[in-house]
């Protein structure tokens, strides 16, 4: 395992805390024991929270696509139990067996929470641990579900995406190529045109499931209590909502946040941010918004994703507003942030729909390289999410093909991402283009293999280019569309009208209705910039603070 954070990180990953450190826990948490062969903890089961091994010795083990277990690391006295997940009390990703007999204190997800903030130092170390085990168990697989399929369908991409997005561990088997997926076919005799399935970690089997039907089977998300009423709800949980969430739950007022996909927003999709203060080698947008989902849930923001909101429903009474979502749940909040950033825009090509998804794709992670990895791509766009896709591409693909409707680059990207794509060799931007058909073959008309691009330049010509994959970030339309029962004063365009620009002196932030706050790239005349996004987060929940005051 050379190179990967077990092997590098391995001291961080496993501490072990001294006597006076444990004795400082033990307020936070109960003894318990086990005798040995006891499990203390259940793959694909809620786990208890975190333990703290006081005497005796655990085996931490992963499940393989054989149901076999496979060892990853013992802990005895000194060491404790659990990763990100049980800062949350969500499904533990791996299986915990007593070794000999075992005398551990038990801290549950709240209490283990209020560790990370009263002990400052000491959660500290321990947050960092459960950190870097979530990411090498990303780097293995190990503890997720498992996806079979083949690797070029557009099921398998939608499914690997978004468990990839949300920072949760998986295993892919493609039947042409590993023999133990014919054999999983085999054995839960599955059709092939019910592929791809999916094994979750509890032992259910699902059969092309949508992305709420796979959060829900991996405890992703759970049932939300109808009845509770929340201090803040915030619809989106990219950087405006994630901002929003640690601020408002570290202030102690109580936050659900909910998104229909994944954490992180339009921001999560970038390969590299280079301008974002404070990082001056970048970061990607991925491990940025993964550490603010960390640090929301730290402080123990409640966070359900994916869970769309159909309709914001404004009579529920003066003091409170129930979502309602499409799985037909609800949730109530006295005050509602609105973060919903904006949907992709589709190029306007009349069988786009037949690529979605296996060929046509609207954002560059590793997964989506991986596909294409050493051919020539087409990329739309020119802005700074087009530049950071395109230098990312560059570095796993044969050639990128830079096509702009514009006169040039310059008026809509950042001088640094300009200076990058000129310097890149195999970067080629065409200007005052725009491409006008697709090529390529499809047998059930959707999730069909791309051949080519036409495009047609600025004298009018028309070309043809020989690619295979073709990734789109030509802008966003607002997503509001949920807002229209409660009607929320929108712009021409679609986006949420706001402070003066609703009337003279009406609050920054503040809708046309009270009680209902709009940041980030859904709110009308916001910069689209990451550091707005978390600024404005912030200051929302001062608004929030200053309305809930006079409410």
């Amino acid at each position: 395992m050379a190179g990967t954070t077990f092997e590098t990180r391995h001291a961080q990953m496993f501490p072990r805390l001294e006597p006076a450190e444990i004795e400082r826990l033990r307020r936070f948490g109960r003894a318990v024991r086990a005798k040995a062969g006891e499990a203390l903890a259940t793959a694909g089961v809620a786990s208890p929270g975190l333990f703290v091994v006081l005497d005796g010795r655990v085996a931490i083990t992963r499940r393989d696509a054989h149901d076999e277990r496979q060892p990853i690391v013992e802990h005895d006295a000194g060491q404790f139990i659990g990763e990100i997940a049980q800062l949350s009390g969500r499904p533990s990703l791996v299986d915990v067996t007593a070794l000999t007999d075992v005398e551990a204190l038990l801290i549950a997800p709240d209490r283990l929470r209020a560790v990370l903030v009263a002990e400052a130092e000491l959660g500290e170390r321990i947050m960092r641990a459960l950190i870097l085990r979530r990411v090498s168990l990303i780097e293995t697989g190990a503890g997720g579900p498992i996806i079979v399929g083949r690797a070029a369908d557009a099921e398998v991409i939608r499914l690997s995406g978004f468990l990839a997005r949300n920072g949760h561990p998986y295993q892919h088997l493609d039947p042409d190529a590993v023999d133990c997926a014919q054999v999983l076919i085999q054995r839960f005799d599955v059709d092939e045109s019910e592929l791809p399935i999916v094994l979750c970690p509890n032992g259910a089997i699902l059969r092309q499931p949508s992305d709420h039907q796979l959060g829900r089977c991996i405890g992703l998300a759970g049932p939300i209590d109808a009845e509770r009423l929340y201090d803040v709800a915030v619809v989106g949980a990219g950087p405006a909502g994630l901002a929003t969430a640690v601020y408002a739950a570290s202030e102690g007022l109580s936050v659900l946040v909910l998104d229909t996909r994944a954490f992180g927003g339009q921001a999560g999709a970038s390969a590299r941010i280079e301008n974002y203060l404070g990082f001056p080698t970048g970061v990607s947008g991925m491990a940025l918004m993964g550490r603010a989902f960390s640090q929301a849930q730290k402080f123990g923001a409640e966070l359900a994703i994916p869970d769309e909101v159909a309709a914001l429903d404004c009579e529920g009474g003066a003091d409170r507003y129930r979502l309602k979502l499409a799985s037909g749940e609800s949730a109530q909040a006295r005050t509602v942030v609105i973060a919903s950033g904006a949907r992709y825009r589709r190029l306007e090509v009349d069988n786009l729909d037949r690529f979605e998804g296996a060929c046509v794709h609207y954002w560059a992670s590793p997964l989506e390289a991986k596909l294409c990895a050493g051919q020539e791509v087409a990329l739309v766009g020119a802005g700074n999410s087009a530049g950071q896709a395109a230098v990312y591409l560059a570095s796993q693909v044969k050639k990128v093909w830079m096509v702009v409707r514009g006169e040039s680059l310059a008026a809509t990207m950042s001088r640094y991402l300009i200076d990058r794509i000129e310097s890149t060799p195999n970067i080629e931007v065409v200007v005052r283009t725009e491409i006008v058909d697709l090529e390529g073959d499809s047998e059930d008309g959707k999730g069909g293999q791309l051949s080519a691009v036409r495009w047609r330049g600025p004298d009018g010509q028309e070309e043809v280019k020989a690619v295979s994959h073709l990734f789109l970030f030509i802008g966003a339309a607002p997503n509001t569309a949920w807002l229209t029962h409660c009607h929320v004063e929108l712009d021409n365009h679609g986006f949420v009208r706001t402070g003066t620009d609703l009337a003279p002196g009406h609050p920054s932030l503040h809708t046309s209705r009270k009680g209902v706050f709009a940041i980030g790239d859904v709110r009308a005349g916001s910069v689209k910039r990451v550091a707005a996004a978390v600024g404005e987060g912030a200051q929302a929940v001062a608004a929030i603070h200053a309305y809930l005051a006079n409410a």
